[in-house]
């Protein structure tokens, strides 16, 4: 009877995609993604320290970690412990109602979690409240994540909307946000253990770029003795789309369409995006885990 009720009590879905077995498991706090029975991912939602809801590890090709340690595990090799706050890879936004949710620290904003709405198949949805730091409302969103994989390639796919649940909300004009990563150190284009190579979609390279509109943007390099890398999309029907990218040599990749004053120097607030009480703003990404650089892993030809 106990095992019957542990197994009961834990939801274990499983989808088969390109021949990959995905599970999806729900534990304290978070959801854990499998495939062929090895681990990709934790989605942490509660008691992970952090002000809003992550994931990590990340494991891509070959086993390979794909994102920093810290500031979940602090002093592994060639790892910076600069921004705590570049939490592995997340969404949120520097400026919200004047509020950042971006940083970690005294008067800064909490998402917090509030329920699974959906865990199905390869699919995550769930449901989240943007807080002041005194507990006030400022927005909510609505979450759904899907996971697939071909061969040793790994994506996660986001769909994001936000709600005007709690009055007006304005998404302020900052450099800090939104959709991020904080790559493995070896993904990096400086630092002690670099060998990270850059590229958007048209085709400026290097740290060149930062603050550029691109539909996409790779990072790629050598970890271990493999060539791994990942590609951020910006989908089609985003928002300003092609955003601009908050895209630094030190392994910081976000997709960011409100930054315009800090990426093209125009006035203060000319990238503010405001919505009225009741509406909502849809965002779509995709992350792909990939071997080799961006021209065998075809990056150009998989934007869609």
């Amino acid at each position: 009877m106990k095992f019957i009720i542990a197994l009961l009590s834990t939801i274990i879905l499983i989808n088969s995609l390109q021949g990959d077995e995905i599970i999806l498991k729900q534990d304290k706090g978070k959801v854990v993604v499998n495939i062929d029975g090895n681990l990709f991912t934790e989605y942490l939602y509660a008691n992970h320290g952090r002000s809003k809801p992550v994931f990590y590890p990340i494991i891509g090709p070959w086993g390979t970690r794909m994102t920093r340690d810290f500031p979940f595990k602090k002093g592994t090799p060639g790892e910076a412990s600069d921004h705590p706050h570049h939490a592995s890879l997340w969404f949120t936004h520097g400026q919200v109602n004047g509020i950042s949710f971006w940083h970690v620290g005294k008067n800064t904003g909490v998402i917090k979690h509030q329920k699974i709405l959906k865990l199905e198949g390869n699919t995550l949805s769930t449901a989240n409240k943007w807080l002041s730091a005194k507990g006030e409302e400022q927005c909510s969103d609505v979450t759904t994540i899907s996971f697939t994989a071909e061969g040793e390639n790994r994506a996660i796919d986001f769909d994001i909307t936000i709600h005007a649940t709690a009055g007006d909300v304005t998404f302020g004009d900052t450099k800090e946000g939104s959709m991020g990563i904080r790559t493995h150190p070896a993904l990096r284009l400086r630092g002690s253990v670099a060998k990270g190579k850059a590229v958007n979609s048209g085709g400026i390279s290097g740290k060149s770029v930062w603050g550029k509109r691109a539909e996409w943007v790779d990072y790629w390099g050598k970890i271990g003795k493999q060539t791994v890398g990942v590609a951020i999309f910006d989908h089609p029907s985003n928002p300003r789309h092609p955003t601009w990218w908050h895209a630094r040599d030190y392994g910081l990749i976000a997709a960011n369409p409100f930054g315009v004053h800090d990426f093209e120097r125009k006035p203060k607030g000319t990238g503010d995006l405001k919505l009225k009480s009741g509406d909502k703003l849809n965002f779509k990404y995709r992350f792909l885990f990939h071997i080799g650089d961006v021209k065998t892993a075809q990056i150009g030809d998989k934007w869609t």
